[in-house]
């Protein structure tokens, strides 16, 4: 279904609640490199699913951050494309999944709203710096903000105490055989852990919202998982990083990133995606043991720093590279670009895609 931008035209003059609503659930999709509010309805209701407690979290986090944007006066098409509410999302649901308290612990709503906060003020100053040279700020944002609340709590925290991360690259006490049928079922929940989602049902229901939005995306992010699973067993990470999902969400977004949403979808981008996947997922491993001596998360530092490795590369990459005002659903891209290759050379001397 794409972008649904018709929709915003459509609600435009219409009660401003509505059009808050709109904008948290584009920021929702933002998450997953996605962009269409009914989208964000499936994700919500798979994250209920998953957990009512962290579905309240992710809401709380969207709107106090989309609403941030809004009293500090950021850029209005930003906010209405839910811009400034992905990373406040993020913030929000990875403080619950590693605060060590029970659920429907109400004191946890501060940090996530000071979190989300926060996310904004980092968005805000970094577009100014990242604009230069036409690169989006992605989650750099959230990986900053989370690992700062982090660092600032710990396991004997009196008030927001925390899990201690543990490496991907430590023995399980228990393990046995590696189960296969585990290891197939780890590459979707790979798709849900971009929520931090670590539930099946959940996590075909996100896919699915991907599918929704985009195809292409959806075949990308399951083949992202994949790979990043590849990698994890080639590196002999913990079974229970390959049975979660958590060896593959960096992948998936890895080669997400590349693979029809910033760039143009072509069979040489298609190779490109696969080499990010790979990529991302090694990465994602050698922060994740680095980190993890210390106790905190890589979180999705390796899938952000790919991508925008990425975008910054010369040579064949670079002329299917999409300015990023312009980047919507990979089959609007490529629609895009058959028409532009159809057009007259005014036409493409005025819509070049080219960075």
């Amino acid at each position: 279904m794409g972008d649904m931008l018709w929709l915003d035209k459509l609600v435009q003059d219409w009660w401003w609640g509505l059009q808050l609503l709109i904008w948290g659930l584009r920021g929702v999709t933002r998450v997953i490199l996605a962009n269409n509010p009914l989208s964000g309805l499936l994700i919500l209701a798979a994250l209920l699913w998953a957990s009512p407690w962290q579905a309240l979290l992710g809401i709380v986090g969207v709107l106090c951050s989309t609403l941030t944007a809004i009293i500090t006066g950021q850029d209005r098409s930003e906010v209405c494309g839910g811009l400034h509410g992905y990373n406040g999302m993020l913030v929000s649901l990875l403080m619950g999944v590693f605060s060590s308290s029970r659920d429907w612990y109400w004191p946890l709503l501060l940090p996530v709203c000071l979190g989300s906060v926060t996310c904004v003020l980092l968005f805000s100053s970094l577009s100014s710096l990242l604009d230069r040279w036409d690169l989006p700020v992605a989650v750099f944002p959230f990986n900053m903000t989370i690992l700062l609340f982090l660092l600032c709590t710990g396991p004997q925290h009196p008030y927001f105490p925390r899990h201690w991360s543990v490496p991907p690259g430590a023995r399980d006490m228990n393990a046995t055989q590696l189960n296969v049928l585990q290891v197939l079922r780890g590459i979707p929940l790979g798709v849900g852990q971009i929520y931090a989602c670590s539930a099946l049902g959940p996590s075909l229901l996100i896919l699915g919202a991907v599918l929704l939005y985009s195809p292409i995306l959806a075949v990308h992010a399951l083949l992202g998982s994949a790979i990043g699973t590849l990698a994890g067993l080639s590196m002999a990470v913990s079974q229970s990083c390959l049975y979660s999902g958590l060896s593959g969400f960096n992948g998936a977004l890895g080669c997400m990133a590349v693979g029809g949403l910033f760039f143009t979808f072509s069979w040489r981008t298609h190779l490109f995606a696969i080499s990010s996947a790979f990529f991302s997922a090694y990465m994602d491993i050698a922060l994740s043991n680095l980190l993890g001596t210390v106790g905190l998360p890589a979180c999705s530092w390796a899938a952000t720093i790919v991508a925008t490795l990425m975008m910054l590369m010369t040579g064949t990459l670079k002329a299917y590279r999409i300015p990023i005002g312009h980047v919507q659903s990979p089959e609007q891209n490529l629609r895009s670009c058959n028409q532009w290759e159809a057009g007259s050379p005014t036409d493409r001397d005025r819509e070049s895609t080219d960075v």
